[in-house]
């Protein structure tokens, strides 16, 4: 599975690979502030670079997440599950600005930190198809790795019996507070990643996260038509939400291996007939082939190299709406190389008998070569 095209992280949020845990927060909650779709509701743009940077601060502000990606890049985030979109973690603004500045407790909030539930990573799987298939459609079953609740300790991460006790470094609050001057700022504790709950007997199944790793059957269905690069959705089946959230939606990827006879430009098809130099004079019947039953195609007399032959509705069905595209056959007219005797002594026979140009009403070659040049 390859990971999709991206920029690198710290180039999003505009910061060095040596930045701290302010910085990132600090460059991540400017470009937030600049690009939220709450500020720019008509501009799909804002939006996109607002998911862009929410993304690379997702994976810079975890220290797991930013081990494997200064190790291995994005690809090393695909392999070890923790890569993805999760558009959902920072849409609230106004907690982004209270978390970095502690606004809760400058006007005299505080208590425990409440757990929002979140959205889950969306996958994705690539899925090579043959070029018939993308053509007339077809149903697939693939395998997903994707995380799913550990049936042992039913998500909690602690073994069946024990609980997971409050954590001592901020006291079950997942958050720690710093005072500077007459300002108290909020950070999340780095003992219980904000969980407020430190797990003394983790559950021997996974470990104490809760999830585990599992491969997902899932049928699919590829309608007629697709092409290579087109994106198939398949909602809910992504990685699990965290604290009650939905979960992530699954995108499959297709990769349509090349045709050798066909080539397609849209919904039309593209092919090249060769034809020897008597059936081009004299015209011809041929069968060609299509996508279903070959065809009988007449060329007719006098066909130059290069002419073509289109052949209505013969071509790929036009995806998620009506009628199909066309069959465009290219004709390539082919000279021989090498002559038998007999061949040879008919050739010269043709030519003296045509005129070098095969137009005797115009002017002759060298004539339109004279006036070129005059």
């Amino acid at each position: 599975m390859n990971p999709v095209s991206k920029r690198d992280y710290y180039e999003v949020l505009g910061i060095g690979k040596d930045a701290g845990e302010t910085d990132i927060k600090g460059a991540y909650r400017r470009l937030a502030r600049q690009y939220h779709p709450d500020h720019h509701p008509d501009d799909p743009t804002a939006e996109e670079k607002f998911k862009e940077a929410s993304e690379a601060y997702s994976v810079l502000s975890d220290a797991q997440k930013r081990a494997a990606y200064d190790r291995f890049g994005h690809a090393g985030l695909q392999a070890t599950g923790q890569s993805g979109f999760n558009p959902e973690a920072f849409t609230d603004f106004s907690d982004i600005l209270g978390d970095f500045f502690g606004f809760g407790d400058i006007f005299g909030g505080g208590g425990r930190r409440r757990s929002r539930a979140q959205r889950g990573e969306d996958v994705r799987y690539d899925l090579e198809i043959a070029f018939e298939e993308a053509v007339h459609g077809m149903n697939a079953e693939i395998q997903v790795p994707r995380m799913e609740r550990c049936d042992r300790c039913q998500g909690l991460g602690s073994e069946p019996g024990s609980k997971a006790a409050a954590c001592p470094t901020c006291n079950g609050r997942g958050e720690v507070l710093y005072q500077q001057s007459f300002l108290s700022i909020r950070r999340t504790c780095s003992t219980c990643s904000g969980s407020g709950q430190i797990i003394r007997n983790p559950c021997s199944q996974c470990r104490g996260q809760g999830y585990r790793q599992v491969h997902h059957k899932l049928k699919i269905n590829i309608p007629a038509g697709v092409d290579d690069g087109t994106r198939v959705r398949l909602t809910n089946e992504g990685q699990p939400g965290a604290n009650g959230g939905p979960p992530g939606d699954l995108y499959v990827f297709l990769k349509v291996r090349p045709h050798p006879f066909f080539e397609r430009q849209g919904s039309d098809l593209h092919c090249t007939i060769p034809v020897n130099i008597a059936q081009a004079a004299l015209g011809a019947d041929l069968e060609v082939p299509t996508l279903e039953q070959p065809y009988k195609l007449k060329i007719p007399e006098g066909t130059q190299n290069g002419g073509q032959v289109r052949l209505r509705h013969k071509g790929v069905p036009i995806l998620n709406g009506g009628g199909r595209g066309d069959l465009y056959i290219h004709i390539e007219v082919k000279i021989p190389t090498r002559l038998t005797r007999e061949q040879r002594k008919l050739m010269e026979q043709l030519r003296e008998t045509l005129p070098v140009d095969n137009a005797p009403t115009e002017k002759g070659l060298f004539e339109k070569v004279k006036d070129y040049f005059m």
